[in-house]
């Protein structure tokens, strides 16, 4: 399996840098997609409360459960971040100190796709791929580990699949 250790962390910061077309579709992952997700799950909601106003608390809840649960799995586990422990500079500039585990965008960015998925199936898939790019860009950013990531989604599409879809 792919580990980020200090040689591969300064190799993928370095291929960012020297390949400005690489570094800007990066940006744009890592800055605009979370934004769209973000944006988008008020959207959900309102369409929601309109079509389906059952399942509201649900489409409310659940992400909220799941933002919580990480936020305080975060500042308990307090893992270091890749440019912390390698004392190299992130590709954009972020300089937040521990916190890495679990990724709170990866977290976010799985249950709202779970939550869109649960509401239209097409819609979802669209936004399950939006999310594996947010991952992708987290750990290419060189702001969280792999198994800040995985742990993450894990968490989320567990949490997921049992309160949209079993419960």
């Amino acid at each position: 399996m792919f580990k980020i250790t200090e040689k591969n962390f300064k190799r993928i910061i370095q291929f960012f840098k020297e390949r400005n077309f690489a570094c800007n579709a990066l940006n744009f992952c890592y800055r605009f997609l979370p934004l769209l997700l973000f944006i988008g799950y008020p959207a959900l909601i309102v369409y929601v409360f309109f079509s389906n106003p059952f399942d509201l608390f649900r489409i409310i809840l659940v992400p909220l459960g799941v933002f919580l649960l990480v936020t305080v799995l975060r500042k308990v586990i307090n893992e270091q971040r890749p440019y912390e422990k390698y004392s190299t500079p992130s590709l954009f500039g972020k300089t937040t100190k521990g916190q890495s585990m679990p990724s709170r965008h990866t977290a976010s960015a799985f249950i709202i796709s779970l939550a869109v998925f649960y509401v239209n199936a097409e819609l979802g898939i669209a936004a399950l791929s939006v999310s594996f790019l947010i991952t992708l860009s987290r750990v290419l950013a060189g702001v969280h580990f792999i198994r800040d990531v995985v742990a993450a989604m894990l968490l989320s599409v567990t949490v997921g699949v049992v309160f949209f879809f079993l419960i």
